[in-house]
């Protein structure tokens, strides 16, 4: 693969890079290189690279390294993420060594977490603080070890990082980064051009010649606006404040403003002569990726009129064609007069044979687009905490475009997406510096002092406006059911919520508690909850569900459980192929929206990171220190425990269940 550096002077025009994250689900993976191969493919313009990205402490090192493959595999231009602090040397010696299996050249050497070598458990000669406590220290690495091989590139941050002592430290800092050896620059997200502009110049002013990608992140919901906001401490000019609080509800409006946003950036950032192209932060999503691509004229309007770029995997309930009556163009799709008219009734064999291929190595069907609905919408549902705010009057989507996942509010909706579990693309673990972390969470020793944060954090005390497993403060939905919940996080019953959501019985979508969606329609939430619990409990649960189940119980399966540890535990009373819909819609014109589910594959995939939130936390504090012991023993020991009431006309039914259990009384 060539260097970066190279695709970039050689190319005359303007251009864009992507950045994807590794998906959480092998179905999403899928659907996610399915979607890569649609914005990478006419009528839109090839990217000149597209970046995959690192979690840090190589949390997601495996995923990464799988997607960084299959997308070179499509002939794409890789830029694989590389984290260096909280990792064994060995780890980075082995991921760049994979790398250059793959002829992947070019990395963004990036820092990660703040050094924290002894709670990580690392060989602490092997992690000096001297060697790898910044992304410099990464950078001299790997030209000391593998050369110029490497096309190196670093973070930019047009505003200062948090841990920046001012806005001219953080331009030393980079031009540090650069004299050890960086080839290119793709900066943080900002939404001040001006401001963007003068760094630049202060970059160049400073030494600092490497090409400069500004990285654009279009608004996807105003929720995530504000959370990522609020984590990377990035100004927003008021108008923009301004233009989003009368939608702020309205997911619709605000992706349509957050492309529109991104697409004047794009303009006058290329207007400026600063930059000659953009890094487009997708969030493994479609809609405004093409939007803005479109917008500032990118898009071959030409090639779109002659050729059908959706994929054929989510496609279903078509006939397959005879391959004389299918005209095949590029990748098998067919075009043309045939193409034209059969397109929604027919398959071609090629098509038919990958669609088969999915199904049988994966046992499932990737989802069909939901087609004159043009979105899946979902009330974002938080850890302990649920809300209601969902699109409303989302556009139609276009052909060739996949967006019926355009709405994403977290792990609730659908595992085969490819932006599932993922919010603000902040990625997974604690959303707190470690300083802010402890202020909020203080030094919990016991079990005790974790019931009290739970419920100080219920009671929206002003000392404590998150927790590890939720970074926003209750919904007022969450108002409704607040005495249980307290109860069940309570010294006594040390049940810990970080997730549940009241029983709703057709509320308006118009209702300021409850409501979502656009508006005529009605709103209809099953009960759930999800805690944290000690075995013993898990197993009395187990005991009461299978009673109430049997032959003498009034509503056999009325409740579902799921239920898992670190290690791999795991217990149910459901099918194994059980999809339980916990919130749907009704609207004026539309299909029935069932926008919020839990099934076993997305529970485990949740769990995954629900317990590495506990060693996270943990790593807080001193390796040997009561709280280090405690949280990692709860980490280790507890059980994930999720249930869904399946009878929505009984608002309390839930409770009363949890709340009855007699050993606990």
């Amino acid at each position: 693969m060539p260097a970066l550096t190279e695709l970039i002077a050689a190319h005359s025009g303007p251009f864009h890079t992507y950045e994807f994250f590794p998906p959480r689900t092998e179905a999403a993976l899928v659907n996610l290189l399915d979607r890569v191969r649609r914005l990478s493919s006419a009528p839109l313009p090839a990217p000149l690279a597209v970046s995959v990205t690192w979690g840090a402490g190589g949390s997601t090192a495996e995923r990464s390294l799988e997607l960084a493959e299959h997308v070179s595999k499509l002939g794409l231009e890789v830029v694989l993420h590389l984290t260096c602090t909280n990792m064994a040397r060995a780890r980075i010696d082995g991921a760049l060594a994979r790398c250059r299996a793959l002829g992947i050249r070019n990395v963004l050497a990036l820092r990660g977490d703040p050094p924290r070598a002894e709670e990580y458990g690392l060989d602490c000669a092997a992690a000096a603080a001297d060697e790898f406590s910044h992304a410099a220290d990464l950078v001299r690495y790997i030209r000391a070890t593998h050369g110029d091989w490497f096309c190196i590139g670093v973070a930019g941050y047009p505003t200062p990082h948090p841990d920046s002592a001012s806005a001219d430290d953080e331009v030393r800092w980079l031009k540090h980064k650069c004299d050890a050896g960086a080839d290119f620059i793709i900066t943080q997200l900002f939404y001040d051009v001006d401001g963007f502009t003068d760094w630049v110049a202060r970059c160049r002013a400073a030494g600092i010649a490497q090409p400069i990608l500004p990285g654009i992140l279009p608004i996807q919901n105003y929720a995530s606006f504000k959370r990522l906001t609020n984590l990377t401490k990035v100004p927003v000019p008021p108008h923009i404040l301004a233009d989003l609080e009368p939608i702020r509800a309205d997911d619709a409006a605000v992706k349509k403003y957050g492309a529109q946003l991104a697409t004047a950036m794009v303009r006058a950032l290329l207007a400026s002569g600063t930059v000659r192209g953009v890094h487009l932060c997708t969030l493994n999503l479609e809609k405004s990726v093409r939007m803005i691509l479109e917008n500032v004229g990118w898009a071959d309007d030409q090639a779109a009129q002659g050729a059908r770029q959706g994929s054929p995997l989510p496609r279903h309930n078509q006939l397959i064609a005879d391959d004389a009556d299918v005209p095949a163009g590029a990748n098998g799709h067919a075009h043309g007069h045939v193409g034209d008219v059969a397109a929604g009734l027919s398959i071609s064999p090629q098509e038919a044979s990958q669609l088969a291929e999915w199904g049988l190595t994966h046992h499932a069907l990737p989802p069909a687009p939901k087609t004159g609905l043009g979105h899946n919408v979902a009330p974002s549902t938080g850890a302990g905490t649920s809300t209601g705010t969902g699109a409303r009057g989302a556009p139609t989507a276009k052909a060739g475009e996949d967006s019926w996942d355009e709405y994403p509010n977290g792990r609730f909706t659908d595992v085969r997406s490819p932006a599932y579990g993922e919010i603000d693309g902040w990625g997974s673990g604690l959303k707190a510096s470690a300083a802010a972390a402890v202020r909020a969470w203080g030094t919990p020793s016991t079990t005790a002092d974790l019931s009290a944060l739970f419920t100080r954090y219920l009671r929206s005390d002003r000392n404590t406006p998150t927790t590890p497993f939720c970074d926003e403060p209750l919904s007022p939905e969450t108002a409704t059911i607040l005495g249980p919940l307290l109860e069940l996080n309570s010294a006594g019953r040390q049940r810990w919520t970080v997730g549940s959501q009241p029983a709703v019985d057709a509320a308006r979508s118009e209702d300021p508690t409850h409501g979502w969606g656009p508006p005529g329609g009605y709103v209809f939430q099953k009960a759930y909850v999800e805690f944290f619990t000690r075995k013993q409990d898990v197993d009395r649960l187990r005991a009461r569900l299978a009673a109430a189940d049997g032959a003498d119980g009034p509503h056999p399966g009325i409740i579902s459980m799921y239920a898992a540890n670190r290690d791999g535990g795991y217990v149910t009373n459901t099918q194994k192929d059980a999809v339980n819909a916990v919130t749907w819609a009704a609207f004026p014109g539309q299909e029935i929206v069932q926008s919020t589910i839990i099934e076993e594959i997305s529970f485990l995939a949740w769990k995954e990171e629900a317990f590495e939130i506990w060693s996270e936390w943990a790593r807080l504090y001193p390796r040997d220190s009561p709280a280090h012991r405690l949280l990692d023993g709860i980490g280790n020991e507890w059980w994930l425990v999720s249930l869904i009431h399946h009878d929505y006309k009984d608002a309390d039914a839930l409770w009363r269940f949890l709340l009855d259990d007699p050993a606990q009384a």
